[in-house]
Formats: structure tokens, C-alpha cells, sequence
């Protein structure tokens, strides 16, 4: 490469990465004043002063090495996170592809993140870009207002206090409604005659009931629901991972679960889920979460994730959820044919 240390190549690629103070090439020069390079005809360093100077040799090579990685330009990226059950998984997959597939943007992968609450700070500290989330649960458990029944005043009070109070901006309704799903076995249901929530109140003192821990805490979940449809259960309610919920029903651990409506198990498993005859829970629309900066950067972010509103019915969200629940697929496989399929 030449006879110094630092060669003109390489000297060159130091200064591109635009070092503050130029420093670069200061340090550089410092290297070859002090002859710090090898004898001719050996690899190793000559002189007694450059022997002695070893150490220095390694402390600005690290000095350099520093200053490099933060400041040399990195690819332009976004990263996509969500929470930690199937339906999110599928939906970050979901954005992550149509991103990749619309723009140059390289998509990093957070996924199963756990709860509401981290994932809403993980967007809010920069940690991730664009994460989904559902109208009705940034409503109550992140802006802690109470459940409203309308959809479309629902989804503009998220937008506007998510961007009053957070800098993060709201893109369209993807199309389903993923609400609280209050089930039973379809054999109960079957049994007894029931259809709704409010008939159900007759047989809750001799059930026992599972529920995910989020739940438990939200206002728009436990709490409220027993107060309104006046339900007692025969024990505590246990709290367990969602994920365990459906399974659990089924094998008769547990007699009534707070379900989601979209669980492509629901079927698969024989369960029923009970009418809210009462509208206690609102609207559960899926919606990006963005950050306003991610939006101001890369414009196109929202350009590729606008083609996706209103392209995903209850149904088939069910079914995606049942291809990698029940079927146990590959959730990017099932991503990348759906998308396919719809053509966006």
C-alpha cells in the first residue's frame, strides 16, 4: 500500500467520514512525524523511539476507529417494531414489507416488544419508528380518556392528541376491527342457549376466568366490564400470557377469556365468542403509529403505507392469524402472499 502507515487511500477514506476539527488528518500526520513505520525489509517497527512509541500508535489508531463508526454515513433505514402476540407480529411484518417492497429503505426489526406500555415508549425515546397499534387502546390506556362507541371520532382524537402530545402522526385504518372478544366453548354456548354477554351473567359465579395481564389494568378492560354486565366469577381471575388464553379454554383450565376478535383460533378451536350486547368496549381499529421525524425524513413511509388502508377485513385478518396460529407458518411467508395477492 505504500510506505507510511496511513496510505493517501486511506487518508482519503478518514477525511470523507468528515471528522470534526479535522482531526483526521492532524492525527495522521502526527503517526508518520514520529517515523512510526516499519524498517525497511521488516514488519517490525525499527527505532528504539518507535518501539517506544508502540503504545501511542495504538491509542490514536483507537482514537481514530472512535471518531470513524459514529460519523461515517450509514444506509438510510427505518426501524418497525410491535408488540409481542401473533396478530402483531404479523402486522410489523406487514409494514416492514410493504416498506421494503415501495422504497429504498433498509427495515431493521424490533418485534415482541410486550405490551402497550413499551411499546408506546420505545417510539416516544426514537428506539422505533413505526409500530401498529389499535384506536381503541391508544384512546384509553395511553391517553387514559374514556372508551368512546364511534369509530371515526375515535380514530380523530387519537390523531390529533397523539400529535398534540407526542410528535407521532397516525396513518389510516387498515380495515379491521380487532375488538375485545369475551369467549366461551362453543359446546357451553351450544348448551346453555347463549348468544350475548348479558345472558352469560347467570352462569359467570360458576365459571372461572382467564385474562391477560394488560387487560386486568386497562380502563377500557376487567374492571369494567364485570360493573357493567354485573359479573362475578367463581375464583380470582387468573392472569396468564395471551398467547396461553385460547388453549387454556380449550382444555377446560379456564371457562371465559377476554379474547381478541380476530383470533383465527376462535374457529379452529370451536370457541364462541358473546355478543357485546351492552357496546362496552369501542372501536379497536389497526393503525401505524409513526414518528413525526420518520415522516418529515422519509416521506415515502407513508406514501407505501397509505396503499394498505382498508385492505384487511376482519376475515381475513382472522385467517392470517390462523395461517401462522393454527397452521404454524412462517409469518413472512404468509405476509409476503397476502400482499401479493391484494396487489399493493
Amino acid at each position: 500500500m505504500g510506505k507510511s502507515c496511513i496510505s493517501q487511500v486511506g487518508r482519503a477514506r478518514l477525511q470523507s467520514c468528515r471528522i470534526p476539527g479535522n482531526m483526521i488528518p492532524a492525527l495522521a500526520a502526527e503517526v508518520e512525524h514520529q517515523g512510526l513505520k516499519p524498517a525497511s525489509g521488516s514488519t517490525s517497527f525499527g527505532t528504539a523511539k518507535s518501539r517506544a512509541l508502540r503504545p501511542c500508535v495504538v491509542l490514536v489508531a483507537f482514537l481514530i476507529s472512535l471518531a470513524i463508526l459514529p460519523a461515517c454515513p450509514r444506509q438510510p433505514h427505518v426501524v418497525v417494531g410491535c408488540k409481542n402476540f401473533t396478530e402483531q407480529i404479523i402486522l410489523g411484518e406487514l409494514i416492514a414489507q410493504q416498506i421494503e417492497n415501495k422504497t429504498h429503505l433498509h427495515v431493521e426489526r424490533r418485534f415482541y416488544l410486550g405490551g402497550t406500555y413499551i411499546a408506546h415508549q420505545s417510539i416516544l425515546a426514537g428506539r422505533i419508528d413505526i409500530y401498529p397499534e389499535y384506536t381503541g387502546t391508544a384512546l384509553t390506556a395511553v391517553l387514559k380518556e374514556p372508551p368512546g362507541s364511534d369509530r371515526k371520532a375515535v380514530y380523530g382524537r387519537v390523531k390529533s392528541e397523539y400529535k398534540q402530545r407526542f410528535h407521532l402522526t397516525l396513518g389510516p385504518p387498515l380495515g379491521f376491527n380487532d375488538t375485545f372478544a369475551i369467549e366461551i366453548r362453543g359446546e357451553d354456548a351450544r348448551r346453555l342457549h347463549l348468544q350475548m354477554l348479558s345472558q352469560a351473567a347467570a352462569y359467570t359465579p360458576q365459571w372461572r376466568a382467564g385474562f391477560g395481564y394488560e387487560f386486568m389494568e386497562r380502563p377500557d378492560g376487567y374492571k369494567g366490564l364485570v360493573a357493567t354486565y354485573g359479573l362475578r366469577f367463581a375464583t380470582p381471575p387468573r392472569i396468564m400470557d395471551l398467547g396461553l388464553l385460547t388453549r387454556t379454554l380449550k382444555d377446560h383450565q379456564v371457562d371465559v377469556i377476554a379474547g381478541n376478535m380476530t383470533d383465527g383460533l376462535i374457529p379452529a378451536l370451536d370457541l364462541f365468542v358473546l355478543e357485546d350486547d351492552k357496546h362496552y368496549f369501542p372501536p379497536y381499529e389497526a393503525v401505524a403509529v409513526i414518528r413525526e421525524q420518520t415522516v418529515a425524513e422519509h416521506p415515502e413511509v407513508t406514501q407505501a403505507l397509505d396503499d394498505l388502508a382498508g385492505n384487511i377485513s376482519d376475515a381475513e385478518m382472522r385467517q392470517l392469524n390462523y395461517e401462522v396460529d393454527g397452521k404454524k407458518r412462517d409469518v413472512k411467508e404468509v405476509v409476503r402472499e397476502f400482499l401479493r395477492s391484494k396487489g399493493v
